[in-house]
């Protein structure tokens, strides 16, 4: 059999033409399945965090028992409830009925104040924790002009847990 001399570039053309959107789809569903990996793993860590200060309430501080929360050990319980979640990207803000306190989820380990403050920490009062966390695509390779720094591919992705003082 006799091959045609016209058709001899069409295999690459025709392969070319189908890579190219295969590997964006594959690149693709790789960065959805690691945003809901990242989303899932922050709010799993804040609800571990609220259910750990809604059990530190004022009968918890009472004498003779010392176990009231401060920000640093309910940080921790976040931080190490948020596997492969980089403390210094995260943004953290606990809120009771007195205000907010907002910190960088890396100095929330060190703050020694404690949480909820007197007044916010009795039997049913309400407790939040808010976590904001970039997500960086990699999906931003196929932007036009990604040879330098953008912030296109950058969504904050922001979880949240509201829960009760139990005592």
């Amino acid at each position: 059999m006799k091959r045609n001399g016209k058709r001899k570039g069409s295999t690459l053309i025709e392969f070319t033409l189908v890579a190219v959107p295969m590997i964006f789809a594959l690149i693709s569903a790789f960065e959805i399945a690691r945003g809901m990996w990242i989303y899932g793993t922050i709010a799993n860590a804040v609800k571990e965090g609220v259910r750990f200060a809604i059990v530190k309430g004022s009968d918890c501080s009472a004498a003779p028992n010392a176990c009231s929360a401060r920000i640093s050990d309910i940080a921790a319980r976040i931080h190490n409830m948020g596997p492969g979640l980089l403390p210094s990207e995260m943004n953290v803000t606990f809120t009771s009925d007195s205000g907010s306190i907002s910190c960088r989820m890396d100095s929330c380990l060190t703050t020694t104040t404690v949480w909820p403050p007197a007044g916010d920490n009795a039997k049913g009062q309400q407790l939040q924790i808010l976590a904001k966390y970039p997500f960086r695509s990699a999906i931003v390779m196929f932007w036009p002009g990604a040879g330098r720094p953008v912030t296109v591919g950058t969504v904050n992705l922001a979880a949240s847990s509201q829960e009760v003082v139990q005592f």
